[in-house]
This record gives structure tokens, sequence and C-alpha cells, in this order.
């Protein structure tokens, strides 16, 4: 469905959501979501929040600049080796359990382990992050048993393993079969529906070429009737379209943030909070679902 104004309106099928102790209306609301990576070798930061007092002040700080939700990783997805489960708890749980005495923001783990996920939601997190799609079925179960939601990723390698020259023949529609085979198996495993999330991958196993296609044809995804999650932000595709280093890809970020929502996504992993705060609550000013804090010109 699309109005006059371009945007895709996607069939959610169960808009309106408890996640923690904060109520989204994914009809009509733009959910930001905050990067707190507490690893050495991180995706962007390169370990800037990696020693604890770093990480649990970044992730009080994102709640304060708006953010709605802070996820918060002990292990990236790059390939590496791997980090044994004892050691990725010890990293987020200190994080979590901090933010969750402190603020109401909803936190989330990223992490594929069932063990981990685990101990994180007994710490306070109310979302599992699991950008391998459910590559260990355990894990769904773990959710299941709880209050908890899933979000459900597409990626094709093992964890933290290298998927070289990923191929597509139709990459927007290999990927919603691929997530409605995991939401199939997540539902299976007792997590129900209200409590599931999809994101396409953005560059995850997947060139710049294929995630600029993904990201056009975002309404394929968004048509399986589940709030969209797109991590776009600073990723290589945005470097490679644009020709900058990392420190240098806000506006790339912003604007691939700002397409994502109007092609169907609901929410948005970033990880410069207060601009994206901005620019979100902008859109949905323009968008008509939410009223200017202090309108007064020509009044």
């Amino acid at each position: 469905m699309t109005e006059a104004s371009g945007l895709y309106l996607p069939p959610i099928a169960e808009p309106v959501r408890m996640i923690g102790r904060r109520r989204f209306d994914f009809s009509r609301q733009i959910a930001v979501m905050a990067i707190v990576n507490r690893t050495p070798d991180s995706f962007y930061d390169q370990g800037r929040t990696f020693a604890l007092d770093r990480a649990v002040a970044a992730a009080v700080r994102a709640g304060a600049e708006g953010a709605d939700w802070v996820d918060i990783g002990g292990v990236p997805f790059a390939p590496g080796p791997e980090l044994p489960a004892a050691e990725e708890a010890e990293r987020v749980l200190p994080v979590i359990e901090a933010l969750a005495a402190s603020s109401d923001v909803v936190i989330s783990v990223d992490t594929f382990r069932p063990e981990v996920a685990a101990a994180a939601i007994a710490a306070g997190a109310s979302v599992i992050n699991d950008t391998t799609g459910i590559h260990d079925p355990r894990l769904a179960e773990v959710v299941a048993d709880s209050d908890a939601t899933l979000v459900i990723t597409h990626s094709r390698a093992k964890p933290r393993q290298l998927f070289p020259r990923p191929q597509y023949a139709d990459v927007a529609g290999e990927v919603a079969g691929f997530l409605a085979s995991r939401v199939e198996l997540a539902l299976s495993r007792g997590v129900p529906a209200s409590r599931i999330i999809v994101d396409p991958g953005h560059d995850l196993n997947k060139n710049t070429m294929q995630t600029l296609e993904l990201t056009r044809r975002l309404p394929e995804i968004a048509a399986l009737g589940f709030p969209v999650l797109a991590a776009v932000s600073n990723k290589d595709f945005i470097g490679e379209t644009l020709d900058k280093p990392k420190p240098e890809r806000l506006a790339g970020t912003l604007a691939a943030a700002t397409a994502s929502v109007l092609l169907g996504a609901r929410i948005v992993r970033m990880h410069e909070v207060a601009a994206s705060v901005d620019a979100m609550r902008m859109l949905e000013a323009i968008l008509g679902w939410r009223q200017p804090v202090d309108p007064r010109h020509n009044l």
C-alpha cells in the first residue's frame, strides 16, 4: 500500500507492541536503535567502547540523546577467531545491567548464542538481535521461553566465517524467502509473531550493488508483515557509493535510513544517535505522525 507521498505502508500484522518498558506503534513511528560494541575490533569504532566504563557511558548517553533502544554487542559479525561464550557474556552483561538500572530504553543484545541470549534476558535485555538468521535453533527456544523479541537477520555465512563473492539471481526475492523460512522456524519453536522483527542484512554477505538493489526493493521485505529493521549505519555500501571513509559517512547514512523508512522500514540501527534521532523525528513530522514541538512560525 502506498500514499501519494510515495511512502510505502507495510502490512504489519501487529504494529503496536510493548518491547521492554516501551510501547511502539510501527504504523506511525520510527524507532532509533543505537549501537554500543564492547569489542576491540568493531566495524565502526575500532574498540572505542571496549572498556566497560566507556561502554556503559556510551549506552547511557545514547538514551539521553533520544535513542529508543540500545543494541549491545560483544562479538563482531566480521570473520575472526571464535570468542568463548563465557567471555562474550562477560563483555555484554555488565553493560546491560548498568543500562537497565538507569534507563527505560529498550535493550537488545547482538548474539547468535543461546546461552548468551538467556543470560542477557535475565540481566535486563528485551530483544535478541541474531545476525546469523537463527543459525542455532535453540536461540529461538530461549526467546520463546521469555518475553523477549527476536530480530531475524538475513546472512549466509556461518558465524565469524568468510563468505567470498556472494552471488544472487534475485537478491530481494532470495532474502525475503530466507527470512520467511526463518520466521517459520521461530514460530515452530514457540516465538509468537508479535515478537518477531526482520532485518534484510544490509552488506551482510552482500556486495554494494546487491545492497543498493535490496534497499530499493525493501517493500518486498516489508511485505512479509513484520516490522523491518534497517541496519545501514556507516556501512561499506555507503562508503563505496560516495567514496567516503567511515568518519565521513553520516550524510549518506541519514539518506539511506530515510529512504529505508519511506520504503517500509520502521527501525533504524545507527551510530550517531543525536543526528539520527533528529532526522527520524523530522521525517515523522513530515509524514504527519508527529506534531512539531514548538510551532510558532507565521502564527
